[in-house]
C-alpha cells in the first residue's frame, strides 16, 4: 500500500507533540493542512488514528502502533542521512605505516591545496577495513588482486644515503637493508631478480632485514648505507636529496597498491581522492 510521506510526517509530528497546531509549526504548515493530511491517511488505512478533543488529540491504540513505527523509521532515516552526509564530506583512509609515513601524509598538503574543501583523515593498520566509508589502501599480490582495484604496480631498486660514495659491489663488503614481510602471503621483494638485472652475484653484500620498508629506509639514511625497497616510497626522499640513486636498474615485482572493491565507493569526494592518489602513485 502506498501512502503519502508528507501525511506520515504530519501524523508522526502530531503524535509526538500531541497537537495538530504544534505539528504544523514544526513542519511549517497550517493546522488545517496537517489535519487534512492525517484525515487522508486515516481514510487510506480505513482506521481512526486519533481521538479528537478540544485543543487536544489523543492516539488510538492503532494510532499508537503506527506512531511507534513512524518515529523509529524517521529516526533511522535521520541517522542514516547524517552518516551519509559525513561520509560524503570527509575522506577516511586506512593504510600501512610505511605508505602513510613515506608518501601519503607528506603529500596531503598538495591535496589540500588542490581540494581545500575536502578533509582527509588518515589512520594506519595492516588489516583490511570492511567499512563502506573508509578507503583501505593495501599492499598486496597483484596476481590475485582484481585488476580494477589496483592503484599502481610496484618496482624495487637500491638507494643510498645522500652522503654515500658509489658502492663498490665486488671489492668490499656492502650492507644492504631489505624487507621480510610480517605477512607471509606477500610476494618477497625481488632481490634475486634485481641482482641478476644488474649483473651482481651478491657475494660481498651483507643483507639485513626489517619487517617494514619504512625501517630499512630510515636505517639506511642513519647508517650511511643502502636499502633495497620500493621506488614509490623513495620518490620524495630522492627529490629532497635525502636519498640518492646509483644508476642501477629497477625491477618489477608482483606487489601492488590497491583498494579492495574500489568500484563500490560512491562518494564524490572519495572518487576525487582515488583519482588523485592513482595519479600520485603512477607519477
Amino acid at each position: 500500500m502506498q501512502v503519502s510521506l508528507q501525511a506520515l510526517k504530519a501524523f508522526e509530528a502530531a503524535a509526538r507533540r500531541g497537537s495538530f497546531k504544534l505539528a504544523a509549526e514544526e513542519l511549517s504548515l497550517t493546522p488545517t493542512a496537517v489535519s487534512h493530511h492525517i484525515s487522508n491517511l486515516e481514510s487510506r488505512l480505513n482506521v481512526n488514528l486519533f481521538h479528537r478533543q478540544t485543543r487536544l488529540v489523543v492516539l488510538t491504540e492503532t494510532g499508537r502502533v503506527l506512531a511507534n513505527a513512524t518515529s523509529d523509521g524517521f529516526r533511522k532515516i535521520e541517522n542514516a542521512l547524517a552518516e551519509v552526509e559525513t561520509a560524503g564530506s570527509v575522506v577516511r583512509v586506512t593504510t600501512t605505516s610505511s605508505f602513510a609515513a613515506m608518501l601519503l601524509i607528506p603529500a596531503m598538503q598538495e591535496f589540500s591545496q588542490t581540494y581545500p574543501t575536502i578533509p582527509v583523515e588518515v589512520a594506519t593498520g595492516e588489516a583490511v577495513v570492511n567499512q563502506p566509508y573508509i578507503i583501505p589502501i593495501r599492499y598486496g599480490d597483484s596476481t590475485v588482486v582484481a585488476p580494477g582495484d589496483i592503484l599502481s604496480h610496484e618496482k624495487f631498486d637500491v638507494f643510498g644515503a645522500s652522503s654515500m660514495k658509489y658502492p663498490s659491489w665486488s671489492t668490499e663488503p656492502v650492507v644492504l637493508f631489505t624487507t621480510e614481510w610480517k605477512n607471509a602471503t606477500l610476494p618477497t621483494p625481488p632481490l634475486t631478480a634485481w641482482l641478476a638485472a644488474n649483473g651482481l652475484d651478491g657475494a660481498n653484500i651483507i643483507f639485513k632485514k626489517f619487517d617494514q620498508e619504512l625501517f630499512g629506509i630510515q636505517q639506511a639514511m642513519s647508517e650511511n648505507s643502502l636499502v633495497f625497497c620500493s621506488t614509490i616510497l623513495t620518490r620524495r626522499l630522492l627529490n629532497a636529496n635525502l636519498l640518492q640513486h646509483f644508476g642501477t636498474l629497477p625491477v618489477k615485482s608482483d606487489l601492488c597498491y590497491y583498494v579492495p572493491d574500489k568500484h563500490s565507493f560512491d562518494s564524490r569526494n572519495t572518487h576525487t581522492f582515488l583519482t588523485w592518489i592513482t595519479v600520485l602513485l603512477r607519477g
